[in-house]
């Protein structure tokens, strides 16, 4: 008689764990391209690209990161605690939820790898066949490539071999060098707060803009000081500046002409906006540049664009 092999059964251990290492091969796999996406578009920035905001940037960098530096190394703990495992137990390779999981990521990893050729060909035929576009092209045929490889691999061998555990050495000092490289870009968390208090500084200092022009459309005179706009009905108060707590500086310099100053910790210039010319939108980067330290900024009322508010009569009805 041919002896029956039992197989082996999925304990919830095994499947969580097979899971908990898919899922983070996931999350580490977006957040690395993600990551080097951003780093490409920062060296490399493209005008037909459209609007792009570098803040909007370091905050994906910064997001992919923390993601990359939480899920990879679980991902790598997992699938050693794994490959231990089966070292003691090897019949637990031929565990469905594995198969399953491995085949899954095959799949959705070559449907990937069939996306970007596509995705190659048509940007070729439209012209758009750029240094920026060929770097991302690279990285996901590179992303994408190793987990094919490796998982294809895992399926056709039962052994781990010197050569896979170089494999993953390198692949982690890939990951490790890309993380720095996003760091040191996006800047430190003492910059990034820094960078944070100036952008609330614009912010206060355009309310402030937009209640003095309404404040002298309204009576046809400047406020004295920042105080003269202060409302309790509507509930407004002048906002100070939101490290110092020290008020803004507001001059009246004209009928209609006035200066805001604030005490600035970073440069603007560069920062904010690229690929885009500033004058496109020199209501908001043009207008409100800054280097460190203190900075004015003039502004006078044209009474064409911001008219006189006149007190309508009260129509009483009979």
């Amino acid at each position: 008689m041919v002896p029956i092999t039992k197989k082996p059964e999925t304990s919830p251990k095994d499947f969580f764990l097979h899971l908990l290492s898919i899922v983070a091969l996931y999350a580490s796999a977006i957040s690395f391209s993600t990551l080097v996406f951003q780093c490409i578009n920062y060296w490399f920035p493209d005008v037909l690209a459209g609007y792009y905001s570098m803040s909007s940037s370091f905050e994906s960098m910064r997001w992919a990161i923390a993601m990359l530096v939480v899920f990879f190394p679980t991902h790598i703990a997992t699938s050693m605690f794994l490959n231990k495992e089966y070292g003691v137990s090897p019949e637990k390779k031929e565990l469905r939820i594995r198969k399953w999981l491995l085949y899954f990521t095959l799949f959705v990893t070559a449907l990937i790898i069939l996306g970007d050729l596509v995705a190659l060909l048509l940007n070729f035929m439209r012209g758009e066949l750029t240094i920026r576009f060929l770097l991302k092209v690279l990285t996901v045929f590179f992303v994408a490539g190793s987990i094919f490889g490796y998982y294809l691999w895992e399926l056709k061998n039962k052994e781990f071999t010197k050569k896979v555990k170089i494999f993953i050495y390198v692949i982690s000092a890939i990951a490790g060098i890309v993380v720095i490289v996003g760091f040191f870009i996006a800047g430190s968390p003492k910059m990034e707060r820094a960078r944070r208090f100036d952008e609330q500084r614009i912010s206060d200092l355009q309310m402030l803009q937009s209640e003095i022009v309404n404040y002298w459309q309204r009576k046809q005179v400047l406020p004295q000081n920042l105080d003269a706009l202060n409302d309790s009905i509507r509930g407004f108060s002048a906002p100070v500046d939101p490290n110092t707590k020290h008020t803004y500086t507001y001059k009246v310099s004209g009928s209609e002409a006035f200066v805001l100053c604030a005490t600035f910790e970073t440069d603007s210039s560069g920062a904010s906006d690229v690929n885009i010319p500033r004058a496109v939108y020199g209501g908001v980067s043009g207008n409100w540049e800054h280097g460190i330290g203190e900075k004015c900024f003039e502004r006078v009322i044209d009474k064409e664009l911001y008219p006189p508010i006149q007190n309508m009569p009260v129509q009483i009805k009979k």
